[in-house]
C-alpha cells in the first residue's frame, strides 16, 4: 500500500487565485453600486423639492409670458382694427358731407341759371348820346319798372346798348365779382343817320377803296361802326333804325317803305347787304322808341334764358344711351330673334311688364298662333279671356295675366279699327 502524502501547507492552485480576484472585483462593483444608491436615498427630500419646484416655477413663467404676449397682440390687433374703422367711418362721413356740399352748390348754381334769376345779374348800359332824344324816356321807365339793372355811360360804339353779366360768384362784394361782357350789341339810329351812313359808304365806293376802309378824318357813325367790329372780333352788332310818326303816315308807310327801299334807295340797298355779308350787322326798322323799348326788352328776355337752355340742351346726357332697351332686335334670316319681336310687342303696351310679355309670348310663341287659338274658340267671351289664366312667373307670389291684359292683346290682333284706344 502506497502511503498517503498530507501536505504541511496549503497549495492555493493559479485558477483559485483568479476566481477569488473575480470575486472580489464583482463585490467592489456591487458595494459601489450600492455605495451611489444608498448616498442618493440618503439624500435630503428638500434638495429633491427645490430642484423639482426650479423647473416647474420656470415652466409657468415662460406660459404666462406667452399668454401676456398673445394678449398684448390681440388687444393692439383690436386697437388697430378699431383705429380702421372709425378711420374709414370718419372717410365715408366726410366724402358724404362733401358730396352734399357739391350738390348743393350745384342746386344754387343751377338756381342762378335760371331766367327769373339770372335777368338780375345783367346790366343795361346805354350810349349817352340816345338821352338827347326825349324818347328815350320810354325805354328808361320800362327798364326801371321792371327792376332791371341799367347804366348810362360813354362807350366806344355811338348810340348803343350793350349788356353785361356778373359771374355767378358766392360773394356779398358785388364789386369783387367779374364782368362778363355779352357779344349783342344794339346802335340805335334815326333815318337821317342811315342816310349819313349810306352817303360816307358811297363815297368810299365811288374812291374804289378796300371794304370797310373810311377816309382817316370821316367821323361818320359807320367809320365807328367799323373800327368798332375790328377791334372786338365776335360781337354781333344790330342797328335799330327809328322812323318818326310823320314819316310812317307820310312817304315812309310800312308798304311804301320797301317800294321806296326798292326802287329810289339803291344805295341803302347795297349799304344794307354790305353790312349782313360782310360784317354780319343786320339791320331793323322800326317806328319810334316804344317798338325799340320793345325790341331791347326781348332781346334782354333773351339773354337770360341763353345759359339755361343752353345747360339744358347739353349732349351729356344723366343717362346712357346705348343698350338693348334703347335699340331694335336684330332678326336673322334664319328667324332667330322673331320671338323677341313678339315680346316687345306685346310689353308695348301700357302697364306691361317684361314678365307678363314672357308669360304670353311663352305660351303663343307667334301672333299666328294666338290668332288661330281665337278662331277655335266660339264666342267672342271666351276669345277675350284666352290669355286671362296664363301664370306670370317671376315675383314674390304667384299671379295671372288678367282679363284687363287679355282684353287689350285681343284687340290688339282682332280689331279692325285703326282708330282704337287699346287702354
Amino acid at each position: 500500500m502506497s502511503a498517503v502524502h498530507r501536505a504541511t501547507t496549503w497549495d492555493i492552485s493559479d485558477s483559485e487565485n483568479e476566481s477569488d480576484d473575480i470575486k472580489a472585483s464583482s463585490s467592489c462593483v456591487i458595494l459601489d453600486q450600492n455605495t451611489s444608491i444608498n448616498e442618493s436615498n440618503t439624500s435630503p427630500p428638500s434638495a429633491r423639492a427645490e430642484d423639482s419646484s426650479i423647473s416647474a416655477d420656470g415652466v409657468k413663467i415662460s406660459g404666462r409670458r406667452r399668454r401676456r404676449e398673445e394678449v398684448l397682440e390681440e388687444l393692439e390687433a383690436r386697437t388697430a382694427a378699431k383705429e380702421r374703422r372709425r378711420e374709414e367711418k370718419d372717410k365715408l362721413k366726410e366724402e358724404k358731407l362733401q358730396e352734399q356740399q357739391r350738390r348743393k352748390e350745384a342746386a344754387e348754381r343751377l338756381n342762378l341759371l335760371k331766367p327769373e334769376n339770372f335777368i338780375k345779374s345783367l346790366t343795361a348800359h346805354i350810349h349817352a348820346v340816345l338821352l338827347r332824344d326825349a324818347g328815350c324816356d320810354v325805354l328808361l321807365r320800362n327798364l326801371d319798372g321792371l327792376q332791371w339793372r341799367n347804366r348810362i355811360e360813354n362807350q366806344d360804339l355811338p348810340n348803343s346798348i350793350r349788356w353785361t353779366q356778373q359771374a355767378l360768384q358766392q360773394t356779398e362784394d358785388e364789386d369783387k365779382k367779374e364782368v362778363i361782357e355779352e357779344d349783342q350789341v344794339l346802335m340805335v339810329i334815326s333815318h337821317n343817320e342811315l342816310e349819313d351812313m349810306v352817303m360816307s359808304h358811297k363815297t368810299v365806293t365811288n374812291q374804289s377803296a378796300l371794304i370797310g376802309d373810311m377816309c382817316e378824318g370821316s367821323e361818320s357813325l359807320l367809320n365807328h361802326l367799323y373800327k368798332y367790329l375790328t377791334r372786338t372780333a365776335g360781337k354781333v352788332v344790330t342797328i335799330l333804325v327809328m322812323i318818326s310818326h310823320q314819316q310812317r303816315s307820310g312817304s315812309w308807310g310800312e308798304d311804301d317803305l320797301d317800294l321806296h327801299l326798292n326802287r329810289q334807295h339803291l344805295d341803302t340797298e347795297e349799304l344794307l347787304v354790305h353790312l349782313q355779308l360782310y360784317w354780319n350787322v343786320a339791320v331793323h326798322f322800326l317806328f319810334g322808341w316804344q317798338e325799340v323799348t320793345d325790341h331791347v326788352v326781348a332781346l334782354t328776355k333773351a339773354l337770360s334764358k341763353r345759359p339755361y337752355k343752353a345747360l339744358c340742351g347739353d349732349p351729356d346726357l344723366g343717362f346712357c344711351m346705348d343698350g338693348s332697351w334703347s335699340a331694335g332686335v336684330r332678326v336673322d334670316r334664319d328667324g332667330h330673334g322673331l320671338a323677341q319681336v313678339w315680346t316687345r310687342q306685346i310689353q308695348q303696351l301700357n302697364r306691361v311688364s317684361p314678365a307678363m310679355a314672357k308669360a304670353v309670348t311663352s305660351a303663343y310663341p307667334s301672333p299666328s298662333l294666338l290668332l288661330k287659338a281665337y278662331e277655335e274658340l266660339p264666342s267672342e267671351e271666351e276669345r277675350r279671356r284666352l290669355l286671362a289664366d296664363l301664370t306670370v312667373v317671376g315675383g314674390a307670389k304667384e299671379r295671372r295675366v288678367g282679363p284687363e291684359l287679355a282684353g287689350r292683346v285681343h284687340r290688339l290682333l282682332t280689331s279692325q279699327n285703326p282708330h282704337l284706344l287699346l287702354d
